[in-house]
């Protein structure tokens, strides 16, 4: 499997209820045309124990996105970025709605 974890903050005016419904919306999109495997839940950051060392990032909230293999987040990026429907508005809905979002991308060792 290929992960994409997705680190961000919302903009100021935005309800964690708003990210989470256009989130799930792009996701079920991105499935339809079997460009996405699965997502997990959406977390919250947890700053008060010591297990959490990163003093680089400060981002509030992350999600975990996966994908079959490279080919198919290739295919996923190859089909965002263009910025045409019926990808964009779902995808703008959840881009609108994040401020500082940073993308790390892993694949699983067999």
């Amino acid at each position: 499997m290929f992960h994409m974890l997705t680190c961000f903050d919302l903009e100021p005016d935005v309800e964690i209820g708003a990210f989470r419904a256009a989130y799930s919306d792009f996701v079920a999109s991105m499935q339809s045309i079997d460009l996405v495997a699965r997502t997990g839940p959406i977390g919250r950051r947890q700053r008060d124990t010591r297990m959490d060392t990163d003093g680089e990032r400060d981002h509030e909230y992350f999600v975990i996105m996966s994908f079959h293999d490279r080919a198919q987040v290739d295919a996923a990026y190859a089909r965002i970025l263009p910025h045409q429907e019926p990808t964009e508005s779902v995808h703008k809905a959840i881009q609108s709605k994040m401020r500082n979002p940073i993308f790390i991308c892993w694949q699983d060792l067999e």
